[in-house]
């Protein structure tokens, strides 16, 4: 058998700095539209918060919202779980409409009210735009996909300011329960795109939100058993919302046939919700009760409200993603499991935080990683333990339908979409 011949020191340099480029066009271009979300969404919500009737414009905006992806939106309308797709089989080059498109309906549910977050809207954007670079570039479909994935990291990295998170999540979503099929030939691509989106954002002036947590014990033989207490039930509460929002997603498809009616219906029974049983609190992204959930003691139903909104939100049909939501969710739970595993408030808000996440995506390594970016390197070994538990807890149901399970391969073929 004939050795291969070494490469030399100028294919290594022009492959690197190939390969440099790609991933400084992804996260300039990803890393920009990110800022712009984020300044959007900024904008979207101090509005909604200073005029709160606008509650009432939500049923009309969701028709609207589901009439424009009915008439021009119907090849990005699968939103994350195109791009899932589109690596783990490549067809064909997603449509760049879907950048502009899931940005501005999911401004649209912030300004009106509906609860959906920010971390889908992030990653169809830098996976889109990235994906745009196939042609220019003349990227063979092994390369496309690992374009894909540093998009994916980079939107994922420049809306929450974790780039480590964000290179190894586009792993991690990919192999979904799979976690030995990663692809780690793709890390270093991602690791740079991450970094230099996360840097490309905070050019642009964006401030990310700073999460303290006061009091980290030592960890003992009876913190350990909390923890590990308290992530089976965070990853209970991920497959619970997963399985929830597929669910009412399935039966709108099914009671409703026209599409723009469905966010229309949902919308109105949010405002029911809003303007009669006085749930302001759980609307938008909720950052204000994120917050508080790291200081002080809060209502013990406030994740189970939060869950039921975001489900009936995400469900009838209205744009965005699940990922802060679940952020509300898990902090809350955290907050009132404290005082039952006698562990502190700040902890365990932050390990529902992160572990919540964990469960409901199948990312346990990409949650403990952005618990240390987030929280500091003290929460590292809770936060590993919280998310693998919940990991486990939570089985195969996650919030994206398109990951590969353990029996499916990783190049499974998959029928060609018209």
């Amino acid at each position: 058998m004939p050795l291969r011949r070494p490469l030399t020191f100028a294919k290594v340099l022009a492959f690197t700095t190939r390969w440099l480029l790609l991933c400084a066009a992804v996260a300039i271009v990803a890393g920009s539209a990110s800022a712009l979300f984020l300044f959007a969404l900024d904008w979207a919500t101090r509005t909604r918060t200073l005029q709160p009737g606008l509650i009432w414009g939500l049923p009309l905006a969701g028709f609207a919202m589901g009439w424009i992806y009915l008439k021009w939106g119907k090849s990005v309308d699968a939103g994350h779980n195109l791009l899932i797709d589109e690596i783990n089989a490549p067809i064909q080059t997603v449509p760049l409409r879907m950048a502009p498109m899931i940005l501005g309906s999911t401004v649209i549910s912030h300004l009106f009210g509906a609860s959906v977050g920010r971390e889908g809207t992030a990653v169809q954007m830098g996976g889109s735009l990235a994906d745009q670079l196939t042609s220019i570039f003349k990227l063979s479909p092994t390369y496309r996909q690992v374009v894909l994935m540093a998009g994916i990291s980079a939107g994922f990295a420049s809306v929450f300011g974790t780039p480590l998170a964000g290179a190894l999540f586009a792993l991690e979503v990919l192999a979904g329960p799979a976690l030995l099929r990663m692809r780690w030939i793709a890390l270093p691509p991602c690791i740079v795109a991450a970094f230099a989106a996360d840097q490309v954002g905070l050019w642009w002036g964006v401030q990310h939100t700073v999460y303290t947590v006061s009091a980290i014990p030592t960890l003992t033989a009876w913190g350990l058993a909390s923890v590990v207490l308290a992530g089976g039930v965070f990853g209970l509460t991920g497959r619970v919302f997963a399985w929830s929002a597929h669910t009412l997603s399935a039966q709108f498809k099914q009671w409703v046939a026209y599409p723009p009616l469905r966010p229309l219906i949902g919308g109105v029974l949010i405002t029911a919700f809003v303007v009669w049983g006085h749930a302001e609190r759980y609307i938008g992204l909720g950052i204000p009760v994120i917050l508080e959930a790291f200081d002080q003691p809060l209502a013990p139903w406030d994740f189970a409200a939060k869950l039921a909104m975001t489900v009936l939100s995400l469900g009838s049909g209205f744009k965005g993603g699940e990922v802060t939501p679940l952020f509300y969710i898990g902090a809350t739970l955290g907050n009132a499991l404290a005082p039952i595993v006698d562990m502190p408030l700040g902890l365990m808000a932050a390990l529902g935080f992160v572990a919540v996440f964990a469960g409901a995506s199948n990312t346990p390594l990409a949650c403990t990683l952005m618990a240390i970016e987030l929280f500091g390197f003290q929460t590292g070994a809770f936060a590993a333990v919280a998310c693998t538990v919940s990991y486990f807890f939570s089985g195969h149901t996650s919030i994206y339908k398109a990951q590969r399970h353990a029996k499916k391969p990783w190049l499974a073929p998959r029928e060609r979409r018209p």
